[in-house]
C-alpha cells in the first residue's frame, strides 16, 4: 500500500502542476503548523515509498483535494507518462542547508552581486573557450552553493539564491562541456536542474535540461537526449517565454536529427517550424530571462542549417550558413569556427571539395586560438569528410599540412 500511496501522491501533485516544494507548503498550511516540518525532501521520500506519510495523511488529502482512502487506492495501469525533469535530478539533495540559520545573515544585496558575476561569466563565454573559463566557473559555483547552504536568509532570498545557482550551473555546465569534461558538465547540469526545481523556476530548469539534452545527443546518448529534450519542453509548458520555448524546440529538433529514426526527420522539421513561430511571438510583451539574450532569428537559422547538414541536404544548408556567417561577430571566434565547420561539411556534401578545404583552413586558424574541445571535435569531423576527396590537390595539401602540424618530426 505504501508504494500505491507514493504513486498517488505524485500523480495528484503533477495533475495540479505543483512542485514537491509547493506540496510541502500546502501540507503545512493544511495542518496549520508554523515553520517547515515537512519539506521537499520529505515529499520525495513519500513519493518514492522510502517513507509513509502516516500522521500527515489527512493533511495531504486536504491539500490534494481528495479523501484519505483515495490516496491508498490502486490505480489502473495507464499509458507510459511523458518523462518529467524530476527523473533527471541528482541522487540525494546536494543543496540541503547545513545548520540552517546559524551562518551569517545575507540579503538581496548579495543576490544582486551574484547576478552581476553570473552575467559577466556569460559574456566572457561569448569570447573565450571552455578551457580558459572552467576553473573560475567551477570556483564560483562551489562558492555560491556553499553560501546558500551555510548562510542565514529569508525564504525569498533563499529562492533567489537557488535561481542564481541554477543560472551559474547552466553556464558552468556549458563551459565544462566545451572543455570536454562531459561527466563534470552533467553533474553540474543536474545540480542546476535541482536548484531551479526547488526555486520553482520552470523556464530555468528547461534551459538547463535542454543544455544537458544537447550534450547527450552529441556524445552518443541520442535516446536519452531526445527524452530529456522533450521533458524540458513539456515541463516548461505553453506559458514559457517565447525565446525559451523557441530554444527548447530547437533542442528537440536537434535531438530528433541525431536520433536518426524513420520519423525523426519529419519531427525535426516540425520542431524547427514551431521554434520559428514561438520566436515570432517575442514582441508581444512577454519578458524573457536575461540569460536568453543570445537567442534570436540568426541562432535559429544556424540550428536549421545544422539540421540540414546532418541530414545531408547541402542545398538548403549552405545558403543559410553563408547568410548567418556574413553578419556574425568576428570576436566570437569559437562560434565562428563551429559554424564554419558545418559549412565545410555541407560544401563537401555538395561536391565542392576545394571550397570546403578553404573553409576548413579558416576553422583550423580560428581553432588554434581557442581551447575548445568542441572545435577540435568538429575539425576531426571535417578532416574525416574531406578524406573522401584526398585526390583533389587543395584537399591533399590541407590534409598534408595538418598532418605535419600535428605530428612534427
Amino acid at each position: 500500500m505504501g508504494s500505491s500511496i507514493g504513486a498517488n501522491i505524485r500523480h495528484l501533485r503533477e495533475q495540479r502542476g505543483w512542485s514537491q516544494a509547493r506540496l510541502a507548503r500546502e501540507v503545512c498550511q493544511a495542518a496549520r503548523v508554523c515553520g517547515e516540518p515537512v519539506g521537499r525532501q520529505e515529499v520525495s521520500r513519500w513519493e518514492t515509498g522510502k517513507r509513509t506519510p502516516r500522521e500527515w495523511l489527512p493533511f495531504l488529502a486536504t491539500a490534494l483535494g481528495v479523501n484519505v482512502d483515495a490516496l491508498g487506492a490502486l490505480q489502473k495501469p495507464t499509458e507510459p507518462a511523458v518523462p518529467t525533469l524530476a527523473e533527471f535530478l541528482p541522487e540525494g539533495d546536494p543543496l540541503s542547508p547545513l545548520e540552517y540559520g546559524t551562518g551569517r545573515r545575507i540579503g538581496m544585496g548579495t543576490v544582486n552581486e551574484l547576478q552581476q558575476r553570473v552575467h559577466g561569466l556569460r559574456l566572457a563565454d561569448d569570447v573565450l573557450a571552455g578551457g580558459d573559463l572552467i576553473r573560475p566557473a567551477l570556483r564560483d559555483l562551489r562558492r555560491t552553493v556553499k553560501l546558500y547552504r551555510e548562510s542565514s536568509h529569508t525564504g525569498e532570498v533563499g529562492q533567489q539564491l537557488l535561481r542564481q545557482i541554477g543560472e551559474l550551473a547552466q553556464i558552468a555546465g556549458w563551459i565544462a562541456s566545451d572543455a570536454g569534461q562531459h561527466e563534470e558538465a552533467e553533474r553540474i547540469y543536474r545540480l542546476g536542474i535541482s536548484a531551479a526545481h526547488q526555486a520553482e523556476d520552470h523556464t530555468l530548469s528547461g534551459n538547463l535540461a535542454g543544455s544537458l539534452a544537447y550534450q547527450m545527443s552529441n556524445t552518443g546518448r541520442e535516446t536519452e537526449g531526445l527524452a530529456l529534450a522533450r521533458a524540458a519542453l513539456n515541463d516548461a509548458g505553453a506559458e514559457a517565454p517565447p525565446k525559451a520555448r523557441a530554444l527548447y524546440l530547437d533542442r528537440v529538433a536537434w535531438a530528433h536529427t541525431k536520433s536518426g529514426g524513420a520519423a525523426d526527420e519529419q519531427q525535426a522539421m516540425r520542431a524547427l517550424g514551431e521554434a520559428e513561430q514561438a520566436l515570432s511571438e517575442d514582441d508581444e510583451g512577454i519578458e524573457s530571462p536575461v540569460y536568453l539574450y543570445w537567442v534570436d532569428a540568426g541562432e535559429l537559422k544556424v540550428m536549421e542549417s545544422r539540421v540540414y547538414t546532418e541530414l545531408h541536404r547541402p542545398l538548403r544548408a549552405v545558403p543559410l550558413l553563408r547568410k548567418v556567417l556574413g553578419g556574425y561577430d568576428a570576436t566570437h571566434a569559437r562560434e565562428m569556427a563551429l559554424y564554419l565547420s558545418w559549412l565545410a561539411v555541407a560544401l563537401a556534401d555538395a561536391n565542392e571539395p576545394e571550397e570546403a578545404a578553404a573553409v576548413a583552413e579558416r576553422v583550423i586558424s580560428l581553432g588554434s586560438d581557442t581551447s575548445s574541445k568542441r572545435v577540435m571535435e568538429r575539425l576531426r569531423v571535417i578532416l574525416g569528410r574531406l578524406r573522401d576527396f584526398a585526390d583533389v590537390p587543395a584537399v591533399a595539401a590541407l590534409l598534408a599540412e595538418h598532418q605535419r602540424s600535428t605530428n612534427p618530426v
